[in-house]
C-alpha cells in the first residue's frame, strides 16, 4: 500500500486539482490521508481518510503518521505532498529505482539558497524507513542560509536523523526549462509539480537573493545614518513590490492550472 500524506489548511483552492492528479498518475493501491483544519468538511469526500487536528504544518505531518503506524506494514510506503503539491507523471517508477539506491526519496530545493534537507513537496519512504530514524518533520536543525546567518525549515530534523543514521537520500531537483520563479512554480524530476505560494505565500531566499543591493556608506556618522534610511526605505519598496507581484503571479497560475484539466499550462515549464 501507498499512503499518500498530504495537509490543506483553510483554503479547499488545490484539494480537487491534487487529488485528481494523484488519481490519474499514481496507478499502484493508495490511501490519500490529510488534516483539512478550517475548511469546510464536505471536501473529506475527496480523501480516504481525514483527521482533525489543530498544528502547523510539520506537526501535522507528523501526527497523520502516528496514525498511519497503526494500520501500516513497514514495507509499505508513505509519499509525502504538499497541499499544493501534485504528480504531473507517473512518478512510481523514479520512487522503484531511487529506494533500490537509497531508503528515501525526496525534493531537495537547492535552488532556494541551497537548502540541503529533504522537502515535504515530494518525498517518499517506507513506514519502517521512517521507524528507523524516528522521523520528524518539524524544523529545528540549522545550516548557512543565503547571507551566512543560520537558518532552519520544515524537513531540518529529518535532515539531522538521517545525518546521524548514516542513511543517504535522493535528491530530486528542479528541472523546470522554463522559470517564471526562481523558486516557486516548480517541477522537480519531471514527475512533481509545486505550486510554492499556494498556501501562505511571501518572500523566500531565492527571492531575496534578487533584492537591489544596498549603497555603500560613505564612512561618516551623519552620512551614513543618511544612507542607511535610504537603503532601509529602498528595501522596504521592493519588498512590497515583490510580494504584490509574487502574489498576483501565483493567482495567475492557479487559474490556469484549475481551469485547464488537460494540463497544457505544462508546456510553459517543461
Amino acid at each position: 500500500m501507498l499512503y499518500v500524506v498530504t495537509v490543506h489548511h483553510a483554503s479547499p483552492r488545490w484539494i480537487e486539482i491534487q487529488t485528481r492528479h494523484i488519481r490519474r498518475h499514481i496507478g499502484v493501491p493508495h490511501e490519500i490521508w490529510t488534516s483539512l483544519e478550517k475548511i469546510d468538511p464536505s471536501y473529506g469526500s475527496h480523501f480516504d481518510t481525514v483527521l482533525e487536528l489543530q498544528a502547523p504544518h510539520a506537526p501535522k505531518l507528523n501526527a497523520i503518521v502516528t496514525e498511519i503506524l497503526e494500520v501500516a506494514d513497514d514495507g509499505d510506503l508513505m509519499m509525502f505532498l504538499d497541499g499544493d503539491s501534485f504528480p504531473i507523471a507517473d512518478p512510481m517508477p523514479l520512487v522503484q529505482e531511487s529506494l533500490a539506491k537509497a531508503p528515501l526519496v525526496a525534493v531537495r530545493r537547492a535552488e532556494n539558497g541551497e537548502e540541503p534537507q529533504p522537502h515535504p513537496c515530494f518525498t517518499v519512504m517506507s513506514v519502517g524507513t521512517w521507524k528507523a530514524v524516528r522521523g520528524d518533520w518539524t524544523a529545528g536543525y540549522t545550516w548557512p542560509g543565503v547571507h551566512g546567518r543560520p537558518n532552519s525549515d520544515v524537513g531540518g530534523n529529518l535532515l539531522r536523523k538521517l545525518e546521524l543514521a548514516g542513511m543517504p537520500w535522493v535528491q530530486v531537483l528542479r528541472s523546470n526549462r522554463h522559470n517564471p520563479d526562481p523558486l516557486y512554480l516548480a517541477i522537480y524530476g519531471d514527475i512533481v509539480y509545486h505550486h510554492g505560494a499556494g498556501l501562505t505565500g511571501g518572500l523566500s531566499p531565492a527571492h531575496r537573493a534578487l533584492a537591489p543591493k544596498p549603497a555603500p556608506l560613505p564612512g561618516n556618522p551623519v552620512g551614513d545614518a543618511a544612507v542607511r534610511l535610504k537603503n532601509r526605505r529602498r528595501w522596504n519598496r521592493w519588498e512590497r513590490a515583490a510580494e504584490q507581484s509574487i502574489a498576483r503571479k501565483s493567482q495567475q497560475w492557479f487559474e490556469r492550472i484549475r481551469d485547464d484539466p488537460e494540463d497544457r499550462w505544462l508546456a510553459d515549464l517543461m
